[in-house]
């Protein structure tokens, strides 16, 4: 039985969107798929980076692309997102139980 992505997967996933530009483009992929341009366009930031910092989510497995003729599409890959939310699930699982098990713990 799996137990879903690894600690460093997930720790990645989490780390790259640690960096805001990043979690900004992430954000604007969750309303839908968007071209390079589109995206550049709404940021201040330049098409050259914006495709670097596409890469770095897309290394991580959180976003994928297709090519519409000249331009490449980027749209959030949902599995591996769940994948982070069950890997938090988990942690926030522990930390509850942990949490029950002080509380309940007699006072010694």
């Amino acid at each position: 039985m799996s137990r879903g992505p690894s600690m460093p997967e997930a720790a990645d996933r989490m780390a790259a969107l640690g960096d805001p530009v990043r979690r900004a483009i992430f954000e604007m992929l969750a309303e839908g798929p968007r071209s390079v341009g589109d995206i550049a366009g709404k940021l201040p930031v330049s098409r050259s980076a914006v495709s670097q910092h596409l890469r770095v989510l897309s290394d991580v497995g959180l976003v994928t692309h297709e090519s519409a003729g000249t331009r490449n599409v980027y749209r959030i890959e949902p599995a591996r997102v769940a994948e982070v939310r069950d890997y938090l699930d988990r942690l926030w699982q522990k930390a509850l139980f942990n949490l029950k098990s002080r509380i309940e713990k007699p006072h010694q």
